[in-house]
């Protein structure tokens, strides 16, 4: 069974995020929340806020959380907000606020991390 949950324009930068999801990629539900309660980074809080989302969700079908793992995390970007700060000789300095789409998808199948999709079966 997978449990699916995306997390819409979040304020903070997409490559923000993928440095926190790539902490936790391998990781069990359970452990990604213990690691990401003690990392001293603003994106962690939107990245646990997700998962627990897909946690709740995954409870409420009847998913195990003991025996869930991730099967993909995605971080995407989503729209940017332009914004224009003054510059000399009344010019202006264009910049962007990036914000990010999170999809998780969470199985309660075992999946072996040692098989990627470039390994072959043997047939």
């Amino acid at each position: 069974m997978e449990i699916t949950t995306i997390q819409k324009y979040i304020h903070t930068s997409p490559r923000k995020l993928r440095l926190v999801a790539d902490m936790v990629r391998k990781m069990t539900p359970d452990q990604a929340i213990a690691v990401l309660e003690v990392t001293p980074k603003a994106a962690a809080l939107d990245f646990q806020k997700a998962i627990k989302t897909v946690l709740a969700n995954a409870k409420g079908k009847g998913l195990d959380s003991q025996k869930a793992s991730f099967k993909t995390i995605e971080i995407n970007e989503s729209t940017k907000m332009r914004r224009f700060r003054a510059g000399t000789r009344g010019r202006v300095r264009p910049y962007k606020k990036r914000m990010a789409h999170i999809k998780i998808v969470l199985s309660d199948e075992l999946i072996d991390k040692s098989r990627q999709k470039g390994d072959k079966s043997e047939s």
